[in-house]
């Protein structure tokens, strides 16, 4: 009989907890594997890089890859889908608050976010669909009149301006009963430059303009109708008419009306000349002794008389605006004066206001055949709600490029013209994405319509703050979050959605900068100075240097994502310091990286600020019509400006 070995209890045992440790180590392991990992940090590294993630990997598998490792994608991705309606953006607007950041901007930021969290919340508790009730169709008629009238006393109280709460329609008309005043000397640079020991030149002139609504506080509303009569002071030295636009502050083509009828072969606006005749025609002028002779021979034609010009100083007038089919009409003491055809980016809806100001004396404003409901969306935006003009869902693999474009909630025509041209090949690529950043209106019309346009485009990001010229910056803020932690960019765009892009040129542009290298490409600005005086002033409390860093251009500039990096780790650290100039800041930001990390910079013209150069990179102030005329020809192997607005 074998004796038992000696111990086998205890090593039993010890196989046992063995075994017990595998499992444990096993389920550790298995939990580690399948939960998503969390959101990479934002604490700043040494060398410039934020957060302990890097973007980019060594120089040897730089090479190897197109684009960088996307960060924390699920754990993005589950943030954007708990937002309602997927569309807000994922900058932490809350991080405002603090009061250990610097910046006179933050604390009026702070209060912008905190009412646009505000509208957004009531945004989500309504439906485009939903019925009025009875109380809010009360409501609606009471801000939509059929018509308005006002006093002299009463439209001087309300600044020389009349609302139109829900703009114009088809038949709407504005009658104004008022008196230009007598001739004053003028000493006005804009007016004439005069020399010393000139006389000052005698001036009598009003302006009458059909006002949009401000796409963001702090910026001149468009004029979608300019009406200048100039009695006296005219370069011409003669009385004249000027009409035209103002589309995103830069004036259009004017129309001069200066005594003489329109061609015959000009275009009418619904049928009715653009100008009339007010002086008699030099050449058919006759003499009183040629004009006897034709009366004794029995000749019977006879000499045309024309109309005078139709303002005289210190007599009243009454003008009436009326909205025609194909554009506006005025008529003054009953004679059709001048006509002015729409210009596309504005539709009547757009007119929501009427000032009057200059060298005039108003008696009183009647407008009539009002819309009484606000149009929630016009027949054209119907039809351009394609799905062809969809955006794609975000790649899973990342990007080259992302492409982020500041619009305002009201700027629907601008978007739908970036849709139907650049946008289109964007979506047709891989490698690129881009969205647009939009911010939240004033008027909860539009804001509803902007909530409609995103869930059906899939290609808006509303960033909740209200919006603000001032407050630009935080829309790029947000697209560097966007950029970063939504599509894992390696370079990342900003433009405006006034601005074409021809995308390869870009792109080529880009690459010729080693991938391995920080960038920052665009119309570099060098030793610019603050202007401290007039409406577009800086105070030494927001700018207390004498110079502004190297900075491009803001209507279209491109990074590398490092520096995008960068600077949402100083936003999320409370460090990120916010000046009301969003490309300034820009540079600001990229000066403070460059101190840790060289950054290329790249200055082009081509990435055009002014309008557009032949074989642009980037073209500002392009309306709907020019983009799409710059589509065309760049479908045309033409990269050509076009002339029209």
């Amino acid at each position: 009989m074998r004796r038992p070995l000696m111990g086998t209890p205890s090593r039993r045992r010890a196989l046992q907890g063995l075994a017990a440790l595998f499992f444990l180590a096993y389920a550790l392991f298995a939990l580690l594997l399948w939960s998503p990992p969390p959101l990479a940090s934002s604490t700043a590294q040494p060398g410039g890089a934020a957060g302990t993630r890097r973007l980019h990997l060594d120089a040897g598998d730089a090479a190897a890859r197109g684009a960088p490792a996307r960060p924390s994608k699920s754990a993005h991705r589950e943030t954007l889908e708990a937002a309602p309606s997927g569309i807000v953006s994922g900058l932490d607007l809350g991080r405002l608050n603090s009061s250990r950041a610097g910046g006179s901007l933050r604390k009026v930021a702070a209060e912008a976010a905190a009412a646009g969290a505000r509208v957004f919340a009531n945004l989500e508790e309504k439906t485009l669909s939903s019925p009025l009730d009875d109380e809010e169709k009360e409501e609606e008629g009471s801000r939509c009149p059929h018509s308005i009238v006002l006093t002299e006393d009463e439209f001087r109280a309300r600044g020389r301006a009349v609302e139109l709460p829900c703009g114009l329609t088809l038949g709407s008309y504005i009658t104004v009963a008022a008196t230009p005043r007598a001739a004053h000397p003028e000493r006005d640079p804009k007016i004439i430059l005069l020399k010393e020991g000139d006389e000052p030149i005698m001036v009598s002139q009003f302006m009458m303009e059909l006002q949009g609504l401000k796409s963001v506080d702090g910026e001149d509303p468009p004029r979608i109708l300019h009406f200048n009569p100039r009695l006296r002071g005219d370069w011409s030295g003669k009385p004249a008419i000027e009409q035209n636009t103002c589309y995103r502050m830069q004036w259009g083509t004017p129309i001069r009306c200066e005594g003489w009828m329109s061609r015959a072969d000009e275009e009418t606006v619904d049928g009715m000349v653009k100008c009339e005749k007010w002086i008699q025609d030099e050449k058919f002028k006759e003499s009183a002794t040629t004009w006897w002779l034709n009366r004794l021979i029995g000749r019977t034609k006879k000499t045309a008389l024309d109309w005078p010009y139709p303002f005289v100083e210190d007599r009243m007038f009454v003008l009436t605006l009326t909205a025609g089919l194909e554009g506006y009409h005025v008529n003054v003491d009953g004679r059709h004066v001048t006509s002015f055809p729409y210009r596309i980016g504005f539709g009547l809806e757009d007119a929501t206001g009427l000032s009057l100001n200059g060298d005039l004396d108003v008696q009183s404003v009647f407008a009539g055949t009002l819309p009484t409901t606000h149009p929630s969306f016009a027949p054209q935006k119907h039809l351009e709600m394609s799905p062809i003009w969809q955006a794609p869902p975000l790649p899973d693999d990342p990007v080259e490029i992302f492409i982020g474009i500041l619009s305002a909630g009201n700027h629907f025509a601008e978007r739908m013209a970036v849709r139907r041209t650049w946008m289109s090949a964007a979506h047709k690529s891989s490698n690129v994405v881009a969205r647009f950043f939009v911010a939240l209106h004033g008027r909860n019309e539009v804001n509803l319509e902007l909530k409609k346009e995103a869930e059906f485009f899939g290609d808006i990001v509303i960033v909740p703050f209200m919006d603000s010229y001032d407050l630009v910056v935080l829309k790029t803020v947000a697209i560097c979050e966007y950029g970063v932690h939504a599509v894992s960019a390696r370079y990342i765009m900003k433009c405006d959605d006034d601005n074409f892009v021809r995308l390869q040129s870009v792109m080529a542009e880009v690459k010729r900068i080693p991938s391995s290298k920080s960038l920052y490409i665009g119309n570099m600005n060098y030793r610019h100075t603050p202007m401290r005086d007039g409406k577009w002033a800086v105070t030494y409390e927001e700018w207390p240097e004498e110079v502004y860093p190297i900075y491009a251009n803001g209507p279209g500039y491109v990074i590398s994502s490092d520096i995008a990096n960068s600077i949402l780790s100083e936003f999320t650290n409370h460090k990120l310091r916010l000046f009301k100039m969003e490309d300034v800041s820009m540079g600001m930001w990229v000066e403070r990286f460059n101190k840790s990390k060289p950054v290329v910079y790249v200055h082009s013209v081509k990435f055009c600020q002014f309008g557009c150069i032949d074989d642009y990179y980037t073209a500002h102030y392009q309306s709907p019509r020019q983009m799409l005329c710059l589509w065309d020809k760049l479908q045309a192997g033409k990269p050509r400006c076009c002339n029209m607005r």
